[in-house]
């Protein structure tokens, strides 16, 4: 079939006119080039000769290697063992030398060497060493191209573009065709695309392709050299967007077509755009009938540069009908199920009708002729066609608004929604959302409420994302009482997912130290399923009250945390012991420790995993609290885990808050004090 539509470009009128690819050799490098390449090449290897009043032609001849000489003889093995030699101690300038005196006589280096050589000078990195091994290169093939092999042409390439060196490799690569040396197109061709497309002179490219493909069209046997679509998209890149130039765009169709290469999506899109630029509106037709009788689909790609064209001429009328034809075809790609719901046979919903770039482009066009109101009827007319049938974001008003966003220019998107609710027309909840996600992230507050209540009067629903970013907004910027009425927006809308707000939430208050408006909020939301409230989230309370000195406000936290059944850990009685201590609070670490070791999970030890942190922070508060029976028993727990204390850490809190303290007031006092005192004191070995 595509070779039907091959056929059928080229009987076509428009395409018949055009002169043909084979018609005329064109020149492969222009003056500039020349001139260019000789600059890479100097000062080491090529001069540009002064021009003499006898000839000047000679102006810009190379002179490569010094000029044979007839009349003296020379050891051509003696040089060729010399080259060798130098090439195995990788002495790269001595094996220059010797292939420069066997040059000067009018020698070359037998197959072996020359291709060691020129690989050996390629495989250095630097330009001095490649200026040689192009200039070797280009002499042997000038002389006798059959001794140099395709691995080494490869090698240098490789190195001239790792390198960037793109015309001496355009140079390399001319000369090989020249000198009838023929190699496969996998090994230069990507190269010199790679190189043309980084340099930005795709259009050196189209001239190669033109002379391999006439040698091609002469000699069948050269198949091999056949550039594939990946090239002839490049070079037809450099006609449309370097050149701008039709004739050229299509010589490449040609060269297309007499290789047997079938076009792609890239082909035609690149076509549609120099023909939309032309404002050729016959040829775009011919286009769109050539890609029926391919089978290729129009897609995104095909519609941005089609509305690039247009813009390029002018012509908005046009990047309205394109616009429209692009939602047209997602809509219809679009077909319900066997439940009455939309599903996408072809596209995905989720994705934008047409790129960012082009809705930028858009934006520009329209706004730049001030044209507010056409790109208002533009997002209307869409809307009526996309009828729910995309996502929020990717209808085609939020790419227009995002445009507007990405250009600076977001009072112009709202003013595009005055002019929407001006003609009476109805702006989508996705247009509403993308101005107001770009408030949020400019936090220009005042502006998003304004329009949250727009939203809220026109009868639209926010969805999950725009309510984050509010929320986000919010607490930024300390607002924290509008948070909290977003959030319950959020729930009376029965959105299913409200986990992203409630970590915003819970970690601004956290950030901001603000504990008691993180209890209320999570007594306010802990019954939601939809919100996973969970021990952690009650320690972080605790330990922000702890931080604070506000002690009982923390213990208040803990009740309310048990009540509700939220098992405490570790975390939550170490923030605990760390305010107490802090405080020098030491009985109520007593007391924390006798309601853990009276707790029924101290037993079966599930829900409180003791750790070295957790004994470390009772032992010490209850030492200097002077509690040595709890202490005991703590060191008696450790012992049990086998988690290590440091003795000598707690004898020195000892002898700091009781070095004065008199065994005979203990024992008059308590005696079971007095054998818990003397316990510590044998155990850190106060008593040796």
């Amino acid at each position: 079939m595509w070779r039907r539509a091959l056929g059928f470009l080229l009987l076509h009128p428009t395409f018949r006119s055009q002169p043909s690819i084979f018609s005329c050799t064109r020149l492969l490098s222009s003056n500039s080039d020349t001139q260019a390449l000789y600059s890479f090449l100097q000062p080491s290897i090529f001069s540009l000769r002064k021009p003499s009043p006898h000839s000047a032609s000679a102006a810009h001849h190379p002179d490569p290697l010094p000029p044979p000489n007839l009349y003296q003889t020379v050891d051509k093995a003696a040089l060729e063992n010399e080259l060798q030699a130098s090439l195995e101690k990788q002495s790269i300038d001595e094996a220059w030398k010797a292939f420069k005196a066997l040059t000067a006589h009018s020698l070359l280096p037998g197959k072996h060497l020359a291709n060691s050589l020129i690989t050996s000078l390629s495989c250095f990195n630097d330009a001095h060493n490649l200026k040689r091994a192009f200039a070797a290169l280009v002499f042997i093939l000038e002389r006798k191209p059959n001794i140099i092999t395709a691995e080494t042409v490869r090698k240098m390439l490789e190195t001239m573009r790792k390198s960037n060196m793109m015309l001496p490799a355009f140079a390399a690569v001319r000369s090989m065709l020249k000198n009838l040396f023929y190699i496969e197109f996998a090994i230069w061709g990507p190269v010199l695309v790679e190189l043309a497309r980084k340099n930005g002179n795709l259009v050196a490219l189209f001239r190669v392709l033109e002379e391999v493909c006439e040698l091609i069209g002469r000699n069948k046997s050269l198949g091999f050299m056949k550039p594939d679509i990946e090239a002839f998209n490049a070079a037809l890149e450099g006609c449309t967007c370097e050149s701008r130039s039709v004739g050229d765009a299509e010589a490449v169709l040609d060269m297309m077509s007499a290789m047997a290469v079938m076009p792609d999506g890239t082909t035609f899109a690149l076509m549609g755009f120099v023909y939309a630029s032309e404002g050729l509106v016959d040829k775009i037709a011919d286009l769109d009938q050539m890609m029926k009788e391919l089978g290729i689909s129009p897609d995104q790609k095909l519609y941005g540069s089609l509305i690039r064209g247009y813009l390029r001429s002018g012509d908005l009328e046009a990047v309205e009908k394109v616009v429209l034809c692009a939602v047209r075809q997602r809509v219809s790609s679009s077909v319900p199920d066997g439940n009455g719901e939309v599903c996408q046979k072809q596209t995905s919903s989720d994705r934008l009708v047409l790129d960012e770039e082009t809705y930028s482009g858009i934006v520009k066009g329209f706004l730049g002729m001030g044209r507010i109101r056409d790109l208002a009827r533009l997002i209307e007319k869409s809307q009526e066609l996309e009828q729910g049938s995309f996502g929020t974001g990717c209808t085609v008003g939020s790419g227009i608004i995002n445009g507007c966003v990405e250009l600076g220019m977001l009072d112009k998107a709202h003013s595009i929604v005055d002019e929407m609710n001006a003609l009476g027309a109805t702006v989508g909840i996705g247009v509403y959302t993308s101005i107001l996600k770009a408030y949020c992230r400019e936090h220009r507050t005042a502006e998003a409420a304004q329009l949250v209540g727009e939203i809220s009067s026109s009868g639209l629903r926010l969805d999950e994302s725009s309510y984050d970013a509010l929320i986000d907004v919010a607490m930024t910027t300390q607002d924290f009482q509008s948070a909290f009425s977003l959030f319950r927006d959020m729930r009376e809308a029965r959105m299913p997912n409200l986990k992203t707000s409630y970590l915003t939430i819970m970690t601004g208050l956290t950030e901001n130290h603000r504990p008691e408006l993180m209890a209320s909020f999570l007594d306010e939301v802990v019954t939601d399923p939809r919100v996973e409230v969970g021990t952690h989230d009650w320690n972080s309370i605790i330990h922000s009250f702890c931080k604070l000195g506000r002690l009982e406000d923390a213990r208040r936290t803990l009740r309310r945390m048990v009540f509700l059944r939220f098992e405490p850990n570790e975390q939550t009685y170490l923030s605990l012991v760390h305010g107490y201590s802090t405080a020098e609070k030491y009985f109520s670490v007593l007391m924390l420790w006798t309601q853990i070791r009276k707790r029924p999970a101290m037993k079966e030890q599930t829900n409180i995993m003791f750790d070295h942190n957790l004994i470390d922070a009772f032992l010490y508060a209850l030492i200097k609290g002077g509690f040595f029976d709890a202490a005991m028993q703590v060191v008696e727990k450790a012992q049990e885990m086998k988690i290590f204390v440091d003795k000598w850490r707690y004898k020195q809190a000892f002898m700091e808050t009781h070095k004065k303290l008199k065994l005979a007031k203990i024992r008059k006092k308590s005696f079971r004090k007095l054998e818990a005192l003397i316990s510590f004191k044998n155990w850190v070995g106060l008593n040796a």
